[in-house]
């Protein structure tokens, strides 16, 4: 199915004219598991192995990608329906905590039946090792929109992409949906055997992207907008570096700033509130 729909809207300015416009196609996505329905995401059709994968990895209901058996995309007239087999000791995990709700786009805590289990327990990240200069992550957020195709047709998807200083973008994942995107780039950092580090975001950051980023492992977050208050603490709680408004010019850095190095014999550029006690140099 093309991601990308063109349209020919009444544009309304100084002038009436007729105009193209690529738009992003939404359709029901239905995760089905071992015959279980798990959930139903409004999603950009592409990607969609990665997303299965990616999905039942971020929502605890597979711990490895060789838990999958097996994995059918099956179209409907209505929408795609995501058929997997996974081991039978998973899928006892997961009617214990089965998700009854239709999601729509941008939900990442719908069907989730208790408080417990949207507050779970979440790994806390290593990668004490990990450091970037402000300057390089400054240029990754600028290069960013480069490697966002969809976007570029339509600007109206999100995209999560992994990032290192060494290596440059690995992957990239778009989607209508925030959750969506972030799934689909960790199944395919799973397919490709990628090991997570640094990880932006062209949307905001609520408590269920710092869940699905830290069951993942990335240990840095840079994201376009400023986070809520829960996905702050929830980041600090989990040892995650997690970076707002991120821009050319700078960004704010609101948890675990020893990962982040100040540009060299100016400090930091533009927006980069790092907190004294922090002891960045």
């Amino acid at each position: 199915m093309n991601p990308a729909r063109l349209t020919h809207p009444l544009k309304l300015g100084t002038k009436a004219e007729v105009i193209t416009r690529a738009v992003p196609e939404e359709v029901p996505v239905a995760i089905v598991c071992n015959g279980t329905s798990v959930g139903v995401m409004m999603a950009t059709p592409t990607d969609l192995a990665d997303f299965a994968l990616g999905f039942c990895i971020s929502e605890g209901i597979i711990d490895d990608k060789g838990e999958i058996e097996s994995l059918d995309i099956v179209e409907h007239g209505e929408g795609i329906e995501l058929r997997l087999w996974i081991e039978p000791s998973k899928a006892d995990r997961l009617l214990a905590r089965r998700r009854r709700a239709a999601g729509p786009t941008g939900c990442g805590l719908c069907g989730i039946e208790s408080l417990q289990e949207a507050s779970r327990a979440l790994p806390a990240v290593l990668h004490e090792d990990l450091a970037v200069d402000a300057s390089l992550l400054r240029q990754a957020v600028q290069l960013l929109r480069g490697e966002q195709h969809l976007n570029g047709l339509t600007h109206a998807v999100h995209a999560a992409a992994s990032w290192s200083p060494e290596r440059g973008f690995g992957m990239v994942r778009e989607d209508v949906g925030r959750h969506n995107a972030l799934d689909k780039l960790i199944g395919a950092m799973l397919t490709g055997d990628q090991q997570p580090a640094i990880l932006l975001l062209t949307s905001r950051v609520s408590i269920e992207l710092i869940q699905k980023a830290a069951i993942a492992g990335f240990g840095l977050i840079a994201a376009v907008s400023v986070p809520t208050a829960l996905a702050v603490r929830t980041a600090e709680a989990c040892n995650i570096t997690l970076i707002g408004v991120a821009r050319d010019d700078g960004f704010e850095v609101f948890t675990c700033g020893h990962r982040v190095r100040a540009d060299r014999g100016g400090g930091f550029h533009g927006r980069a509130g790092l907190r004294p006690e922090w002891g960045n140099t």
